[in-house]
């Protein structure tokens, strides 16, 4: 019976483990050295604060891996021997392969900050990570202040758990304005409101320089490039992460910033696979980054994998970019490529609204010379992905989309909507007389 070995339990490699299951009879073990069994690692910020227990993130019964011959193994592969298809364990053993799949996902940026290495100091991912905050950051009293280094959607996500225990934050972003390398102005400005809201000390255009250290070899304070000292008993390091791929280093595997695959996610030695965060395409896949660290394709890549190895060969393809997430209180969407103006394509061009009181806004992307639709950013309003899936497939011009905006919004029934106010102002700057379409059930739901 062929074995199929996959390194790491994340969504990927679980996802892959669920999939092989249900095309075959194949013998199937999952290595991880995290936790006993698969959790939601999205939802390990809830879990701090105290939305749910950790057992809450374990979507399936411990009884299910036995039920699905799904074999878990706990331990650390310290090396692979790709020429006697094997993996060695931290603790001396092996475990033979006829196919091996890395799934190992991502750890924490570090750039030799001194002090990086100090207890207390963390990223946000892991168990570990889950654990070692409740150590450090268990409340206000034993945890004076907090310094979180490194924008993006990790960082807010540890500023909003720390508030929810009353811990000052302060929060040390290296752009002029929050994650402007990737949204662009006006949603970048609102995000830089809205964190100072909540009593966030942000401190933008400020880079982390050294990590001071008390007699017990913890963080006990933070040195920026402005020269200011600032206090505190955590540290955490959200600037972005990078593949989990050290133990491969002296292996066969062609690796670069990640393992290297194509598009069937084939690295370059036979029967050896990679799959998620820590996977690396030779060429990216349209706008697309060459490794992208998202939940939801490390799923995708997941399936496909697993008709490869049950032997239906078929390529990984993610189709359209889409994202969500929140910003404290206001939730993120994006559909198609907004670019930030810092990234903005040559032929990209912006139509930007916001309310004038509400943090809600949205920006829409197309291309100056034919008015194609090219993608979305909406906070504070809730989208159809149907929708916008569908537009983009169909190559739609942004006076469309505008037009048919009521037919993707999934707002509940009784929440203000804002098509009109948001055509008012379309037609005033593209000197338009459009006019929000009626709500079409049967554009929604009929077939794309």
């Amino acid at each position: 019976m062929e074995h199929v070995l996959i390194i790491g339990n994340g969504i990927s490699g679980i996802t892959l483990a669920r999939h092989i299951r249900k095309l075959s009879d194949k013998q199937i073990t999952v290595v991880s050295s995290e936790t006993d069994y698969f959790f939601s690692r999205t939802a390990l910020m809830y879990v701090y604060m105290g939305h749910m227990k950790f057992e809450h993130t374990q979507p399936y019964e411990n009884w299910f891996w036995k039920k699905n011959r799904i074999d878990l193994v706990k331990g650390y592969v310290q090396k692979v021997h790709t020429s006697d298809k094997k993996v060695e364990l931290s603790n001396g053993a092996f475990i033979t392969y006829d196919k091996l799949v890395i799934a190992t996902g991502s750890k924490p940026n570090k750039f030799g900050w001194p002090g990086q290495d100090l207890k207390g100091v963390q990223g946000l991912y892991s168990k570990q990570d889950l654990d070692n905050l409740e150590k450090y950051a268990p409340n206000k009293k034993q945890c004076k202040r907090a310094v979180i280094v490194g924008g993006g959607l990790i960082g807010i996500e540890m500023a909003e758990m720390l508030r929810s225990r009353e811990i000052p934050v302060t929060f040390l972003v290296r752009e002029t304005s929050f994650w402007n390398g990737v949204l662009p102005a006006g949603e970048s400005q609102m995000i830089n409101e809205h964190i100072a809201e909540h009593h966030i000390d942000l401190r933008l255009n400020t880079n982390l320089k050294e990590i001071l250290a008390d007699e017990n070899g913890q963080a006990k304070a933070v040195v920026t490039d402005k020269g200011d000292t600032i206090p505190c008993s955590l540290v955490g390091l959200t600037a972005g992460v990078t593949p989990n791929i050290d133990f491969l280093k002296d292996s066969k595997i062609e690796i670069g910033r990640g393992v290297k695959v194509n598009r069937f996610l084939e690295t370059n030695i036979s029967d050896v696979y990679a799959i998620g965060d820590c996977a690396e395409q030779h060429e990216a896949i349209g706008n697309r980054r060459p490794i992208e660290a998202v939940w939801y394709t490390g799923r995708m890549m997941g399936e496909t994998l697993a008709q490869t190895i049950c032997g239906n060969p078929m390529e990984y393809r993610p189709g359209h970019w889409f994202n969500s997430a929140k910003f404290l209180d206001i939730e993120y969407q994006t559909y198609g490529w907004v670019f930030s103006e810092r990234n903005k394509k040559d032929h990209e061009e912006h139509f930007h609204w916001r309310h004038p009181k509400e943090n809600i806004c949205i920006t829409v992307a197309y291309h100056k010379d034919t008015k194609k639709f090219l993608g979305i950013n909406t906070f504070g309003i809730r989208m159809r992905h149907i929708m916008f899936d569908r537009w983009l497939t169909e190559e739609r011009d942004i006076d469309y989309v505008m037009q048919h905006l009521k037919d993707a919004n999934f707002d509940p029934e009784f929440y203000s909507h804002y098509e009109e106010q948001i055509i008012l102002k379309y037609n005033s700057v593209m000197h338009t007389s459009l006019s929000v379409k009626k709500k079409s059930w049967k554009r929604i739901f009929s077939k794309a």
